[in-house]
């Protein structure tokens, strides 16, 4: 990924930063973005001090302006992207769907589908005028399955595995791949009210083949095989990062 240019959004911590990370050690420019500058200039600085580049851009992806104020904060620094990585997205409700209030479904889809589908559409024109490039949206396994408790956030999560499908088509012939990632559950903040109940995460480890849940450096790997030439023949798929979780039969 030497010389290439990478967005990573909700990169100020847990999965993003790792993608981050993992980038500017493979010798990519990375634009580290979030809602919070200063969370983001610290994960600059922990990039620069090991040789990176890297520069921060705060951007609330539910809002369109900024969203085509980060693409073109990237294109003015680095260049136009080479590599667009989805991972900022949001959960303001655990219960039955039920339950939810309108406000906070129609901010989920919003957040988690729309806002990937902007981003998208800004950033892939000039990638394929480069020649092409690659799209990566970090869903969940929660998409693949029908849940009492996540119902909003697992829909969104489903919605984006067809999100990248029909990016992979749409772009496809300009040389541009689009894919998903699935974690499972991965120690994160944004996933702790999961993996911190002692009930949760007992279930989580029963289902895991590798009786542990996921890191964040466990999708980064992922995410660089589909963002580097390695990943060259990978579009429109949904890649599983969940130590097995999901193979469990009825044993």
């Amino acid at each position: 990924m030497k010389g290439k240019t990478a967005i990573v959004t909700g990169s100020s911590r847990g999965i993003g930063r790792a993608i981050a990370h993992a980038y500017a050690r493979a010798g990519a420019r990375v634009v580290v973005s979030s809602r919070k500058l200063d969370a983001c200039e610290v994960v600059v600085e922990e990039i620069e001090a090991t040789g990176g580049e890297a520069i921060a851009v705060a951007c609330n992806i539910s809002n369109k302006e900024q969203i085509h104020a980060l693409a073109d904060r990237t294109e003015a620094a680095f260049g136009p992207a080479d590599v667009l990585v989805c991972n900022a997205a949001v959960n303001p409700f655990y219960g039955p769907m039920s339950q939810i209030p309108d406000e906070a479904f129609a901010k989920v889809l919003q957040v988690n589908i729309l806002s990937n589908a902007w981003l998208a559409n800004r950033v892939a024109p000039a990638m394929a005028e480069k020649g092409g490039g690659s799209i990566v949206i970090i869903s969940s396994i929660g998409g693949m399955f029908g849940s009492q408790m996540l119902g909003a956030y697992a829909i969104s999560k489903a919605a984006d595995m067809q999100l990248a499908r029909n990016l992979a088509l749409e772009w496809g012939k300009r040389g541009i791949r689009a894919n998903c990632i699935a974690p499972g559950l991965v120690k994160t903040g944004f996933a702790k009210a999961l993996w911190d109940n002692p009930k949760t995460l007992a279930t989580a480890l029963e289902a895991s083949p590798l009786n542990r849940i996921g890191e964040p450096d466990d999708i980064a790997g992922a995410a660089m095989l589909l963002a580097s030439e390695a990943g060259r023949f990978i579009t429109g798929t949904t890649i599983v990062v969940d130590g097995g979780a999901t193979v469990r039969g009825g044993d």
